[in-house]
């Protein structure tokens, strides 16, 4: 058999889903000296891991729900998926439905179940975070591979980071200097996530654990601009979510509120999150890539453990985590006044951009 080059990871997640997948790209890179090969589902992946250190390539489907003989872009994955027929291939997907996708395409691209581990054949720990899980997942060798490589380990971090490129950096500053953003402290909002919008409209509030009321928003921004007058408050989201946002920022009534979804591919928003004061979040995929750009960052959870899915940074004190069992299992119930209070408990970030340290205040307390 050739020796194996980049290791194959697959996952059909979304973004944080997919974001949460870089400690274990950091790690099978040092255990088999070479990048890996993300397969995932969404083009998020291809924007997110571009010029990554740890990911040579990305093979993305936009879906994979489409009945094969119908999908040529499945058959192009299939395609691409034969040449890497002699890798170690590590699948983190843990959704049974996704899961039986990626098998057939797997066998329908002649690669082996012994070239495989399986995240689903490693337990969770009960307290366990998943990052954890998967660095688990990244010290296990497929059965065909234990010979070489069962003995090979590394010890590498399990807090994501993402790497800024300079054209990224220049073209997030030109981007804020024709905002009229340049100069002021930069606090992101997030106060959607997957489930707020539906095909019908916008979601029930309490149909949606993770839906906080208006009107805490409102006091938060509030406590914001009488704590840094020159702020900017951005409201953060997908292009799907701008009208919506609007509705809020409209409902706020507030000068230095701006709704900027449709402005903020991937590369720009990790660029954004690399210099912004902070970030208040319900629990979603943005707060993930802030915590792992080092952004201090307050994100409020709803019914699912943070034990398992507290974002991780290089940092730790720069995150505040609120709600989630056993304290709670609805965002609602996380008062403005505990959000307000994290907050201001944050440490101000060291390394700033020069509009930063042109603020007016030198920490948060």
């Amino acid at each position: 058999m050739p020796i194996p080059s980049s290791p194959l990871v697959i996952r059909f997640g979304r973004l944080g889903d997919t974001l949460l997948l870089q400690p274990l790209l950091r790690r099978l890179h040092a255990r088999y000296g070479q990048p890996c090969i993300l397969f995932a589902a969404g083009s998020y992946a291809i924007d997110l891991y571009h010029g990554q250190p740890d990911v040579a390539e990305v093979i993305a489907l936009r879906s994979y729900h489409r009945p094969l003989p119908l999908s040529p872009e499945q058959w192009r994955a299939i395609t691409a998926l034969r040449r890497l027929r002699h890798v170690p291939v590590y699948v983190c997907e843990p959704q049974q439905r996704s899961l039986e996708r990626i098998r057939l395409l797997l066998k329908l691209a002649g690669i082996p179940e012994r070239h495989c581990v399986f995240l689903n054949d490693i337990p969770l720990a009960p307290e366990g975070h998943w990052i954890e899980h998967l660095l688990d997942l990244a010290d296990a060798t497929p059965a065909d591979f234990v010979e070489r490589f069962a003995n090979v380990a590394a010890a590498t971090g399990a807090a994501p980071e993402f790497v800024v490129s300079a054209n990224e950096r220049a073209e997030c500053d030109q981007w804020l200097a024709e905002r009229g953003l340049a100069g002021h402290p930069l606090v992101l909002l997030q106060p959607v996530n997957k489930r707020t919008l539906r095909w019908s409209g916008v979601r029930k509030a309490s149909d949606d654990d993770k839906s906080w009321p208006i009107e805490h928003w409102v006091s938060v921004v509030a406590a914001i601009r009488a704590h840094l007058p020159r702020a900017r408050m951005l409201l953060c989201g997908s292009p799907a979510e701008h009208d919506y946002l609007q509705s809020i920022r409209t409902a706020m009534a507030q000068p230095g509120v701006e709704v900027v979804a449709r402005e903020l591919p991937l590369p720009r928003m990790r660029a954004l999150l690399a210099i912004a004061h902070s970030m208040i979040s319900v629990d979603t995929g943005p707060a993930h890539l802030a915590a792992a750009m080092g952004c201090p960052l307050v994100v409020m959870f709803g019914s699912v453990p943070t034990s398992h899915w507290r974002p991780r940074s290089l940092v730790p004190e720069a995150v505040q985590v609120l709600g989630g069992p056993p304290t709670s299992t609805r965002v609602d119930a996380i008062a403005p006044e505990q959000v307000i209070a994290a907050w201001r408990a944050l440490p101000w970030r060291q390394k700033t951009s020069n509009a930063m340290a042109m603020s007016e205040s030198t920490s948060l307390r």
